[in-house]
């Protein structure tokens, strides 16, 4: 069950991005959710490399959250399809786009193995005003070091 839930969620966070990236426009938010996306992405990125799960997953937003179902099932579907963001040798933040009507924050990233990637993190304002992380879709990064 897991595998699939790991499935449908790369397929779910890849299907938007991959045809809207070229008609990608900068965002026009203000520098204090600027801070408070960056905030975020950088809290879950601490959290995946002290290995704390409940943190981790709190920086999702509900729709993921409800995917998931609780930390644990989380963190194992991390750790087996994202590498790269669960202990990054490095992350440096780049531009903050709208894509189709969705707050893209991008993220440079060398992977445990040296390699770059270029993540796309989609973010999704809760009702409360905080920022949640909806989705992340690893892509090649031809960047050294990012």
């Amino acid at each position: 069950m897991r595998a699939l839930a790991v499935m449908l969620l790369a397929l779910l966070l890849a299907a938007p991005l991959a045809p809207a990236r070229a008609d990608e426009t900068p965002s026009a938010l203000p520098s204090s959710d600027r801070a408070a996306i960056h905030d975020a992405i950088e809290g879950q990125i601490k959290a995946f490399r002290a290995d704390d799960a409940g943190a981790a997953f709190g920086y999702a937003s509900p729709g993921i959250q409800g995917m998931f179902g609780d930390a644990g099932h989380f963190m194992a579907m991390v750790k087996a399809g994202y590498a790269t963001v669960y202990h990054p040798q490095s992350a440096n933040f780049g531009a903050l786009v709208d894509v189709d009507g969705q707050t893209v924050q991008k993220v440079h990233l060398i992977g445990p193995d040296g390699h770059p990637a270029l993540a796309l993190y989609v973010m999704e304002r809760e009702a409360d005003g905080t920022w949640k992380i909806d989705g992340c879709q690893l892509t090649e990064s031809d960047e050294v070091g990012a």
